[in-house]
């Protein structure tokens, strides 16, 4: 069993650590509590074990061993199972890595599944373990304290990406050729973002308008509302980038577009040159070749003054087409 952590906690302390389920469930039976399994990874029958001992609903559990799935909120009876996409920034790498949790909370137990390497649930364990009076409360508190992990852990991806995007202004003017994969790499890690956080506001919606039926003490509702409050400031900040990154990607277009034009242009000014050069030496060459097809009977072939003639036609030739090109601009 890839189990990280079992505990039982009695009245907000850790009161037994059992070695199998079969004792988890045997200590709730006789010293009340509250058991709290963390789960890495688990396999099909692994949780097959788990959803037996504390019945949980087989499509939570079917969803818990597929992964992939996202952030949501779903109550099957007395229980209750919320998929999180924890992220954090890897300044090495400047990127964002996703990962997700998913966690089963009923009344006297809360099943931890962890789909990638985070710590961010044994802090929150470490935390709640030296805050009794927080921990008492039960698994509402466990369950708002991981909510309150993860959107905390969003502010580090916030203002790495922040970062990230401001470095794109300045390799926008700078003509590095590799801005635009970076825009679109930087667009799909907003994306994905994104679609780790919006779903958030609904989820905790969904969990006020349970205060008062599942009677929820008043300091777990003060604590809800300040993650809410995080993650509205989140959103917000999330949603800009992706306006700020489609600004970007239409300048880096049009500094593109303007970089090819000029690069036309110049392209064209030297095939104006070159063109021009070889009309100006054409001419001389085509008189010359006039005259050296060496006819019999030719007009001024044999005058005294067709040479002179000839070279003056060529000079005088190619000085116009000079003159002509000149004014033209092309040379």
């Amino acid at each position: 069993m890839t189990i990280i952590d079992n505990a039982v906690y009695v009245d907000g302390v850790r009161h037994a650590e059992p070695e199998n389920l079969e004792q988890t469930f045997e200590t709730l039976a006789h010293h009340g509590g509250m058991a709290w399994i963390g789960l890495y990874r688990p396999t099909a029958e692994e949780m097959a074990a788990v959803a037996t001992e504390f019945g949980l609903h087989a499509l939570a559990v079917e969803d818990a061993i597929s992964a992939h799935q996202r952030p949501k909120l779903e109550r099957y009876g007395d229980n209750l199972f919320t998929v999180l996409r924890p992220a954090r920034y890897l300044d090495a790498t400047e990127t964002v890595e996703f990962g997700e949790l998913h966690i089963f909370t009923g009344k006297n137990f809360v099943v931890t599944v962890r789909h990638a390497e985070t710590a961010g649930v044994a802090r929150v364990r470490q935390r709640l373990e030296s805050r009794p009076d927080l921990l008492r409360h039960g698994p509402e508190a466990v369950l708002y304290a991981l909510l309150d992990r993860v959107v905390d852990d969003y502010g580090p991806v916030v203002a790495g990406l922040e970062n990230d995007i401001d470095e794109i202004e300045d390799q926008l003017f700078s003509g590095d050729t590799t801005v635009s994969r970076r825009i679109y790499e930087l667009a799909r890690e907003v994306i994905q973002f994104q679609r780790a956080i919006h779903p958030l506001p609904d989820m905790m919606h969904q969990l006020k308008r349970g205060f008062e039926k599942y009677d929820v003490e008043t300091d777990l509702r003060h604590s809800l509302r300040d993650v809410e409050d995080h993650v509205e400031r989140v959103i917000s900040r999330a949603d800009s980038f992706r306006d700020l990154l489609q600004n970007a990607l239409t300048l880096d277009g049009t500094l593109t577009a303007n970089r090819q034009n000029e690069a036309s242009a110049q392209q064209n000014e030297q095939v104006k040159k070159i063109s021009s050069w070889a009309a100006i030496f054409f001419a001389p060459s085509f008189v010359a070749g006039v005259y050296g097809m060496n006819f019999d009977h030719m007009p001024e072939l044999h005058w005294q003054l067709g040479y002179p003639m000839a070279i003056g036609l060529m000079a005088a030739t190619a000085a116009l087409m000079y003159v002509i090109f000149k004014k033209k601009g092309w040379l």
